[in-house]
């Protein structure tokens, strides 16, 4: 889906095979267009208009997201129940611990993956495996492990390779 610039700032949308990049940088130029111009492009992709207090940011913002969605895809449906309950204004421990639980399925990982730290300047790559982590020849249980054979120190795995904050305890915690 690209935009187009019909000059004074309007724009109109043409589905295309265009690649990311390309859409993005289309996207990008389209900055310009002045406001009654994203107004009216707001009218023709959400079939209403624009609500009066969206500022030309915000304006620009949220049809380069639906535009994006519509060419590449919108949030997958887990995410969607997230945000819907949220919404619905689920407060207090319920909504915490149903938002910790999201956090932990994003972070579980899959075999094949490929996980990559730069370790005293070297790159160090660790498969993930069905039954561990396969890193330099050999497999471990956890990646505690592998960051400990890597730099000889004790490191929270997941922690090590990027998978979780410092003061993050409920995602990947199984792994470690």
């Amino acid at each position: 889906m690209t935009l187009t610039s019909h000059g004074k700032g309007f724009l109109s949308r043409s589905i295309s095979a265009e690649k990311p990049a390309t859409s993005a940088a289309r996207i990008a130029a389209k900055r310009r267009v002045e406001l009654s111009g994203l107004r009216a492009r707001w009218l023709s992709v959400f079939q209403k208009p624009a609500p009066a207090h969206l500022t030309r940011h915000l304006l620009f913002a949220v049809i380069a997201y639906r535009l994006q969605a519509d060419r590449f895809g919108d949030l997958d449906h887990a995410t969607r129940q997230v945000l819907d309950r949220t919404v619905a204004k689920e407060t207090g421990p319920a909504m915490s611990a149903r938002l910790a639980s999201f956090d932990k399925k994003r972070t579980e990982l899959t075999p094949g993956t490929v996980l990559v730290r730069e370790w005293d300047r070297r790159s160090q790559r660790v498969m993930v495996m069905a039954d561990g982590f396969a890193w330099n020849g050999q497999t471990y249980d956890s990646l505690s492990k592998v960051a400990f054979a890597i730099t000889g120190t004790k490191w929270n795995g997941p922690r090590f390779f990027g998978l979780r904050d410092k003061g993050d305890r409920s995602t990947v915690e199984a792994q470690s």
